[in-house]
């Protein structure tokens, strides 16, 4: 997937993001600050912050939050909602989430909130995350994941790319945590939890053009087996809902790494 495709799909729907009741309230941003366990003098890095939600709430916590997004419109629409909250300790970057523009063993705290599942190379850029912890430092990270069966998954992930062309890929919660362990990091906790969407809403979010929302109306309810029991639709019209998973992880950097 090219960067540029990203930061287009975002570009253009910054603003979405900010007001988007299921990015700035959703139940994984809480569980994401308790994970953390954030301490006053703590030096927190946010991935791919979209609206600026999870910085925000990291940023209550901590000494300094660095966010970094590749979206220079994505930054600009977070930074000012950032500042209408009158929060001060938050440094807005831009840069590839892949390859973090910092030193070795900078950061108490990198947290990544529903944006892994846009990289190319989710594993790599895991591991370079944790390149950039200290050793005994936290990693959070919050992100949708697909169904186990091979089958459901691809039809997940073809749904997820018709409605937008950035999307990269859902990997099962178990594959996540491997990418985690093969960063040499301690995964001290994996959970999942069930995000219900209205199904109309999370198509404006990416001004879906008319052709394709039909498209992905007879994909959400001809699906079957596996992929039927995940998405789990239900309502008509405009009272249409349906649901995606989220996978929580919490791993720690061994405190003798380096």
């Amino acid at each position: 997937m090219s960067p540029n495709l990203v930061q287009k799909q975002f570009g253009d729907n910054a603003e979405r993001y900010v007001t988007s009741k299921v990015h700035a309230q959703g139940a994984s941003l809480a569980e994401m600050v308790r994970l953390a366990a954030p301490q006053p003098h703590w030096l927190a890095l946010d991935v791919a912050p979209g609206g600026g939600h999870s910085a925000l709430a990291i940023a209550r916590h901590v000494r300094r939050v660095i966010a970094l997004d590749i979206t220079f419109p994505m930054l600009q629409a977070a930074r000012t909602f950032a500042s209408e909250q009158d929060q001060t300790n938050i440094r807005w970057v831009q840069g590839d989430g892949e390859r973090l523009p910092f030193d070795n063993a900078r950061f108490d705290l990198i947290t990544c909130r529903v944006a892994l599942h846009h990289f190319p190379h989710q594993a790599a850029a895991i591991a370079d995350w944790a390149r950039c912890l200290k050793p005994g430092g936290r990693l959070v990270l919050v992100d949708n994941i697909g169904p186990n069966d091979p089958a459901a998954n691809a039809y997940i992930n073809a749904f997820e790319k018709l409605r937008d062309p950035s999307h990269g890929r859902l990997y099962p919660q178990s594959e996540v945590a491997e990418f985690l362990e093969r960063a040499g990091l301690l995964v001290i906790s994996s959970a999942h939890l069930r995000k219900p969407m209205g199904f109309q809403a999370w198509m404006n979010r990416m001004q879906v053009n008319a052709a394709d929302q039909q498209q992905l109306t007879r994909m959400l309810w001809d699906s079957d087996g596996d992929a039927r029991e995940f998405l789990n639709p239900r309502g008509t019209g405009e009272e249409t809902t349906f649901d995606l998973w989220e996978g929580l992880f919490l791993a720690q950097k061994p405190a003798s790494s380096r």
